[in-house]
């Protein structure tokens, strides 16, 4: 599936000037049809998936109780 610029800063929650800067670095390949530029939308595959287990280890990390620290009962 194609997507547009516009489509695809949606898709990746970015903006229109920051994905068109992907694009002319080549970083985001693209297919031009004469008007526009279109993006296969399967490239970003990899990038969602490792958001997603990015996101998990995040939330995992701040749902981690913090440890009693072993100094605060310590009365000298």
């Amino acid at each position: 599936m194609y997507l547009t610029i516009k489509e695809t800063a949606e898709y990746l929650t970015l903006s229109e000037a920051h994905v068109e800067q992907l694009v002319r670095e080549k970083k985001i390949r693209t297919v031009f049809d004469g008007q526009q530029h279109l993006i296969n939308k399967d490239q970003f595959n990899t990038h969602m998936e490792q958001m997603e287990k990015y996101k998990e280890w995040a939330e995992s990390v701040l749902n981690e109780p913090i440890p009693e620290d072993p100094d605060v009962k310590d009365e000298d």
